[in-house]
């Protein structure tokens, strides 16, 4: 009998949702970098087995909106406890378990078996770890509890054996070949946002968008031509960097990076735009693909 399912990856931001997707799923599919907010929208990766397919969808860090961006990214996370048949709930060592009681009562609420995933457990020792199962379970008593560190691998391949057990019997939903449901672009924009974030300091990342224009494939080389948006002309400046040093910088960083996605020579054309407060408008939003629906 073929078993197949969505399982959803939810938590607060910077618990480690985006290594542990990456981990499950094999392949580089979500941003996993040391800054907060990073996943701007569910991804999805699919894991293939003769008997299996499992669907697993990370989702943006749950946070209180303040800003249009962030409300859709709410959305996002809470959609995923609509459409799951298992759900893992991320946290770690040193997360307060109280943090974000709204979104954990809601996870308290729902019929799917909840897995809740201790992460980074290589920095805490044992009698700590015991107590924060022992909060975990005050808080979410129906979930089942399992201690992992998804950087270092510990716990995965248990985690995935639980998963399989959990889910139902079921065709596959996607074709036995896909990784993921997300189309090439979209990794495009996700690479260069992540060596944004890598390179800019403070609010800077979080007021850009990357738009791909272009996404043109040949037999040995793909021509990529993107335009990275900000809010305003400073941040214009910032992006660009003296000399356009800094843009260079990103440029030769995420055509070295989508090489290594593609595994094919990369033309990579980078232009620097002004969209005022597209954060906050839906329209923009829209366009750029955060309406959840």
């Amino acid at each position: 009998m073929h078993k197949a399912g969505f399982v959803n990856i939810v938590g607060n931001p910077n618990v480690g949702k985006s290594t542990l997707m990456n981990q499950l799923v094999g392949e580089r599919i979500s941003i996993a970098t040391f800054k907060a907010q990073t996943t701007r929208h569910r991804i999805m990766g699919i894991v293939n087995t003769d008997d299996m397919q499992i669907v697993f969808s990370d989702t943006p860090g749950v946070l209180k909106p303040n800003y249009k961006l962030q409300e859709s990214m709410l959305a996002f996370s809470e959609s995923a406890l609509q459409d799951a048949d298992v759900l893992l709930y991320v946290t770690d060592v040193v997360e307060n378990p109280e943090k974000n009681k709204d979104f954990l009562d809601k996870v308290s609420r729902i019929k799917v078996p909840v897995l809740l995933l201790i992460n980074k457990i290589d920095q805490s020792d044992q009698k700590t770890l015991g107590d924060i199962v022992e909060r975990w379970h005050g808080l979410l008593p129906n979930a089942e509890i399992l201690p992992i560190s998804a950087l270092n691998k510990f716990g995965v391949d248990m985690l995935l054996r639980r998963i399989k057990e959990l889910l139902p019997d079921s065709p596959p939903y996607f074709g036995k070949d896909q990784l993921t449901d997300k189309p090439a672009r979209f990794f495009v924009s996700e690479i260069i946002r992540e060596k944004i974030l890598l390179y800019y300091d403070k609010e800077i990342p979080y007021s850009v968008e990357v738009s791909v224009e272009q996404f043109k494939e040949e037999d040995n080389r793909i021509h990529i031509s993107v335009v990275i948006y900000v809010e305003r002309d400073s941040q214009k400046g910032i992006i660009i960097g003296h000399q356009g040093v800094a843009l260079k910088k990103v440029s030769s960083e995420s055509r070295k990076a989508l090489e290594r996605f593609f595994g094919k020579s990369i033309f990579l054309e980078v232009f620097v735009k002004v969209d005022k407060d597209w954060r906050s408008s839906k329209r923009e939003l829209d366009n750029f693909g955060y309406n959840p629906e």
